[in-house]
């Protein structure tokens, strides 16, 4: 680690593992709606777009932060693209919850969960790097895994969708679940970008 002689700013650390606890649970109820009925998905989808209230003032809370800091940990432009990746993250997330409820959508296929399981494990292994940013240690093999999920991802998303062109019929219904998955998949890129970021800023402040 390089010396620094100027105080920092070390409120950044907290504010980003709070961001990615909501990946957590957002996650989570991602998981929790694909096997709930109607109503119960309608109820979750709430609780889902809460959560997503809440990711949002905690990246506003970094921005605001950002504004008023004069040294910060790292580079400041690295902090405003980490923020905003983990915040991007949380969108898709909810947008696929609410994808699922607005369309009505009754029965997913069995691969979706293949998917929302790689983003709940995204999600905790990206809650768990967070703190580590402050002493920026033991970083390598949360993105080493989470590259490697993203791959799996695609291999899932690729097989899902070969499977509902193969076995749905009806075109509307076939539109409606490629528009989750395609959520879905955006998701995990979006986690795969957020430990990309991490790996920069590692190697930036090595």
């Amino acid at each position: 680690m390089r010396l620094r002689l100027t105080p920092r700013d070390t409120s950044f650390f907290d504010l980003l593992a709070a961001s990615a606890a909501h990946l957590v649970t957002g996650a989570n109820l991602l998981a929790e709606l694909l096997g709930a009925d109607r109503p119960t998905r309608k109820a979750l989808a709430k609780q889902m777009s809460d959560a997503e209230h809440l990711a949002d003032e905690a990246t506003h809370q970094i921005m605001r932060r950002l504004n008023q800091t004069f040294v910060t940990p790292f580079d400041r432009d690295d902090i405003y693209g980490l923020a905003s990746a983990l915040d991007d993250c949380m969108d898709f997330m909810e947008e696929a919850a609410d994808l699922i409820v607005l369309y009505k959508i009754d029965e997913l296929p069995a691969r979706v969960a293949d998917q929302v399981q790689v983003l709940q494990r995204s999600a905790e292994l990206t809650a768990e790097a967070m703190p580590r940013l402050r002493s920026m240690e033991n970083l390598a093999e949360y993105w080493v895994e989470v590259n490697r999920l993203e791959n799996q991802a695609d291999k899932s998303h690729r097989k899902l969708l070969a499977q509902m062109f193969d076995e749905i019929t009806d075109p509307i219904l076939l539109m409606k679940l490629k528009e989750v998955v395609e959520k879905l998949e955006d998701a995990a890129d979006a986690f795969e970008k957020v430990a990309n970021m991490v790996e920069t800023i590692a190697l930036k402040e090595s």
